[in-house]
């Protein structure tokens, strides 16, 4: 016979204990840094700062399309190869019927990025 060991809430104590302390720290640490750090918010401080270079010009300012469909691209056939990695770990317990999904779905993806191809996608200049 097979004894479950059953859990009281007592049991819990060590958790409870430790979530409070991480959270009473937390806590303390965003309320102490900010009434005993400095305020000084002077013109160039409140400076819009991105990667060392300066602000110029409108951010609204219009620009192609491409570069999110590059984006959007990229990532959806980054995520597409990793459903790959558990073929790959388990190919030779997947046997033939794991090879024929692999086959079939890399056939698919591969139609997917041909179609890519052929429709301009991935033409800068267009």
């Amino acid at each position: 016979m097979i004894c479950a060991k059953v859990y009281t809430p007592i049991d819990y104590l060590p958790i409870m204990i430790q979530s409070f302390v991480v959270l009473g720290f937390v806590v303390t640490t965003m309320i102490a840094t900010h009434m005993l750090g400095p305020k000084r918010n002077t013109k160039q401080k409140l400076e819009n700062f991105e990667c060392g270079i300066e602000g110029m010009g409108n951010a609204r300012s219009p620009f192609s399309v491409k570069y999110f469909v590059i984006a959007i691209l990229f990532v959806l056939f980054d995520v597409e190869v990793i459903f790959l990695y558990p073929w790959a770990v388990n190919f030779k317990e997947l046997g033939i019927q794991g090879f024929v999904g692999v086959v079939s779905f890399s056939a698919l993806l591969l139609s997917g990025f041909g179609y890519l191809m052929l429709k301009g996608a991935f033409d800068w200049e267009k």
